[in-house]
């Protein structure tokens, strides 16, 4: 039996990343692949409870502390990840390690560089593939102002839209595929539809093991 695949959705906010999750899930369901869709940070976990009352302004953490607990949030999912797709069930991803590092290293803080800023997840999953959701900062206002919690804002986001492109610079690099979301919600699905079909294909094709995330 095929394993399953590792999928992730990144990009800013307002990009439409949690439609195409719903999207892609859906019709990879239709196909008759079994899915498991994660949103990360998890809320629903005492850490993700944790991190819901910093983001929406309710209790104050130093940044290395939310940071840790952002990282142990993806690091409590991982068994759930790898039996599933290890039972041949791809696991779709609304963020993931990527937005946890630029984020916290977009806070502007000397001691959180990108490089200790993703420490903590050196050994998570790795995925087969990063589908990383592209939008104009105009597309972007066009879709209605930011939100209310930490991270919605403007300033900040135009500091993780550099910071992701640092990454994209590193060996994360070559699992990114780069998707215009300034079309149609359709045209952007069918776009991601045909790149996941792709994925399968060489995933499949090669028959290995999930990878880990390795040091820089």
């Amino acid at each position: 039996m095929a394993r399953g695949k590792l999928i992730v959705f990144e990009g800013l906010d307002r990009a439409g990343k949690t439609t195409q999750c719903q999207m892609l899930v859906e019709a990879l369901q239709k196909d008759g692949q079994k899915v498991l869709f994660m949103r990360f940070p998890d809320r629903t976990t005492p850490i993700g409870q944790m991190i819901n009352s910093y983001l929406s302004g309710e209790s104050e953490q130093d940044d290395h502390v939310i940071h840790l607990l952002f990282s142990a949030n993806r690091w409590e999912a991982v068994p759930k990840i790898r039996a599933a797709i290890q039972a041949g069930t791809t696991v779709v991803l609304d963020r993931y390690y990527y937005s946890g590092i630029v984020y916290s290293a977009a806070k502007q803080n000397p001691s959180l560089p990108l490089s200790w800023c993703r420490a903590p997840d050196v050994g998570l999953p790795r995925p087969d593939v990063v589908l990383f959701l592209h939008i104009s900062p105009e597309a972007a206002a066009q879709r209605g102002g930011y939100g209310t919690e930490r991270y919605e804002k403007k300033a900040m986001q135009d500091r993780v839209r550099e910071l992701f492109e640092q990454v994209r610079a590193q060996s994360e690099g070559e699992d990114f595929v780069v998707v215009d979301a300034g079309g149609s919600v359709e045209d952007v699905g069918r776009e991601i539809w045909g790149k996941t079909g792709e994925v399968v294909k060489r995933v499949d094709g090669e028959g290995g093991e999930l990878r880990t995330v390795g040091e820089w």
